[in-house]
């Protein structure tokens, strides 16, 4: 893979290795070189996506874990328990997958470190081969880029500006915004609404390309400049988690 985002990850694929690898950003756990769960504290876990949006109430994700976290069967059980289908759940892991394979993926200074055999109690719920999470980690890249090209804005505390004519946010934006008081980062953001961190900086940088958020401290040197008008920002519905839903289903029936 010539574009790979982590060498390292390239061999132990060929190994069919098992265990976490561990990086700056998070961490991805590996069975027989395929990823089948994904770690970062930049995006909400599986239990925050499915406690914040009321599809599992927290003491059901807690009663799942307490039973069979010591066994690693985590995402059986609540299938077993009748607490989610099966298909539902490979779904939800899914997307929480790639959300947080996003930020492990992420350029890093620090040393990557492999644990061969750990695995996560989670469990086993659908593995997916290692150049889709990676292709998938470039692709949100080279996207997050075309709408405004100023990462910094990703991990910085994040201000709502005074919009100017006709760059009012939509419903889903606004949302962002309300949570927008210069001290929550855009992965707070994603937490309080339960949402994919992914999917809330993609929110952030379209409201900072349309001149409607900014960081709260500012690096010195002049500010970058921002487009006259906003019509380069690819149009989206005000919930981007349909596109999301369509390439998981399409990672998924990859696999199958």
């Amino acid at each position: 893979m010539a574009s790979a985002v982590s060498p390292m990850l390239v061999r132990l694929t060929e190994e069919k290795a098992t265990g976490v690898l561990v990086r700056d950003h998070g961490a991805l756990y590996l069975v027989d070189g395929e990823v089948v769960h994904a770690e970062s504290p930049a995006a909400p876990g599986l239990d925050v996506l499915l406690t914040a949006s009321g599809r599992l109430p927290r003491e059901g994700w807690e009663e799942a874990v307490a039973e069979a976290g010591v066994r690693r069967e985590v995402g059986r059980h609540l299938v077993a328990s009748g607490r989610l289908g099966c298909g539902e759940l490979e779904i939800c892991h899914l997307g929480a997958l790639f959300d947080a394979a996003y930020f492990a993926l992420t350029p890093c200074s620090g040393p990557t470190r492999f644990r061969y055999g750990v695995g996560h109690w989670i469990g086993r719920v659908r593995p997916v081969p290692t150049p889709v999470v990676e292709r998938e980690a470039l692709r949100r890249r080279a996207l997050l880029d075309s709408i405004w090209p100023h990462p910094e804005i990703d991990a910085a505390p994040v201000v709502p500006r005074a919009p100017g004519p006709g760059r009012g946010p939509t419903r889903r934006q606004a949302t962002v915004l309300a949570l927008a008081d210069g001290v929550r980062t855009p992965a707070d953001i994603a937490r309080m609404l339960g949402r994919p961190a992914f999917n809330t900086l993609l929110d952030v940088r379209r409201l900072a390309a349309a001149g409607l958020v900014d960081t709260a401290v500012r690096p010195s040197g002049p500010p970058p400049e921002r487009p006259a008008l906003p019509a380069w920002v690819p149009e989206v519905s005000d919930d981007p988690d349909i596109a999301l839903l369509r390439r998981l289903r399409d990672a998924l029936e990859a696999t199958l």
